[in-house]
């Protein structure tokens, strides 16, 4: 069975879910999913990211956003919805909350699983991303596996 971390940061939408199960054929996968509140990440990235994207009523939101402890619940049903979502289809699905330091659990992760790849499916990070910053560029130079960088759907 090939194992595959698949790193997020909201739910999986239907088209992520058939992307993701779909990616190696008919060959069964596990999927161990890391989710990061939304929160935890840096209000201010997300909101130019939003205005690059023309997402103007997103980018006044951000501050809208849960943080901290208050972006825990949020992100735990989430992930339990993405967890349904990938097991619905046939994957074997486990996953936890990621609090602190996600590249450092996600390098852990794969190392005490023997994963075979990293997935990170996030919306674009432009900033992050222009200067190599975001989760799937750091994320190569650390895990010693493969790493595709992959933009989840909006439904």
């Amino acid at each position: 069975m090939f194992t595959s971390v698949l790193m997020i940061e909201k739910p999986l939408t239907a088209v992520d879910v058939d992307f993701v199960t779909t990616l190696h054929g008919d060959d069964r996968v596990s999927f161990i999913v890391l989710m990061q509140p939304r929160g935890d990440q840096d209000r201010l990235l997300r909101a130019i990211d939003d205005v690059a994207l023309g997402e103007l009523p997103e980018a006044i939101r951000e501050g809208d956003e849960p943080e901290g402890a208050d972006a825990v619940a949020p992100a735990e049903k989430a992930l339990d919805h993405s967890l349904q979502a990938l097991r619905a289809k046939g994957s074997e699905a486990v996953g936890q909350i990621v609090e602190d330091h996600p590249l450092d659990k996600l390098k852990s992760v794969v190392e005490e699983t023997g994963a075979d790849e990293v997935i990170v499916l996030t919306a674009p990070h432009f900033v992050e991303e222009f200067f190599h910053r975001d989760w799937a560029s750091r994320a190569r130079h650390k895990v010693g596996v493969p790493v595709l960088k992959l933009f989840a759907h909006n439904e």
